[in-house]
Formats: structure tokens, C-alpha cells, sequence
């Protein structure tokens, strides 16, 4: 049984480089461009992790995950929070709104894969 996670990101190029590198990872993936098209699908399914792009539109991905934090199915979901490099001011945001980890954009196949796995507790990939 695969893991699912779900990624936000407004950006196609982002949202689908992440997608491959998930499902090479062993992972199944779902995909929202935004925090509310990630709120509806959240309504029919419940992903074992999400992952926030900070700079979106509208809702960005630290007040997203202040929302998932709120609600009962998401509560105690593993975030995690891509952000642009260097950028602590939304790291240290983003781990007040309740996200367990971050990674610095551009992402390394490598650092995702490692990360989302150690964030769910599975044994690293052999490589």
C-alpha cells in the first residue's frame, strides 16, 4: 500500500518536478495548484503527508497549514513546507503554523524522497 501525499504548489513545473520525484520515491501523488483546491480535496480523501509551497496566491502555504492544523482529520498530518532558500523568516513561520519540517527550493530528489520517508517513518531508500 503506497503512501499518498498530496503537494501544493502553484506552480505547474514545481507541482509536476515534485510529482515524478514522489512517484519515483514510491509514493502515490495527489495535486493541488492551491490551498483551496487542496481544502476540497481533502474532502474526499486524507493524505498521509502534505507538502506547502509557501508563495501562493490567495491563501499561502503557512496559513494553509494553520487551517489543516485546525481541522480534526488533518491535525496530526505530517507538513511539510518548501520554501525559497535562505528565506527563515517563513521557515520559522512556517513551523509556528504547526509544519514539522521544511526544505529549502530547489528541491533535490534525493533530500524530498529522504525527507518525506523519514517523516513517516519509513526505512530510507537503499541508493
Amino acid at each position: 500500500m503506497k503512501n499518498k501525499v498530496l503537494v501544493v504548489d502553484d506552480e505547474v513545473g514545481a507541482l509536476t518536478l515534485i510529482g515524478i520525484m514522489l512517484d519515483r520515491g514510491g509514493f502515490s501523488v495527489a495535486k493541488a495548484r492551491d490551498a483551496q483546491a487542496a481544502l476540497e480535496m481533502l474532502e474526499t480523501e486524507t493524505p498521509d503527508l502534505i507538502i506547502l509551497d509557501v508563495m501562493m496566491p490567495e491563501m499561502d502555504g503557512i496559513e494553509l497549514c494553520q487551517v489543516l492544523r485546525k481541522r480534526g482529520d488533518t491535525r496530526q498530518t505530517p507538513v511539510l513546507i518548501l520554501s525559497a532558500k535562505g528565506d527563515a523568516d517563513s521557515i520559522i513561520r512556517g513551523i509556528d503554523a504547526g509544519a514539522n519540517d521544511y526544505l529549502p527550493k530547489p528541491i533535490l530528489h534525493h533530500d524530498l524522497v529522504s525527507k518525506v520517508r523519514g517523516m513517516l517513518g519509513l526505512n530510507p531508500m537503499d541508493h
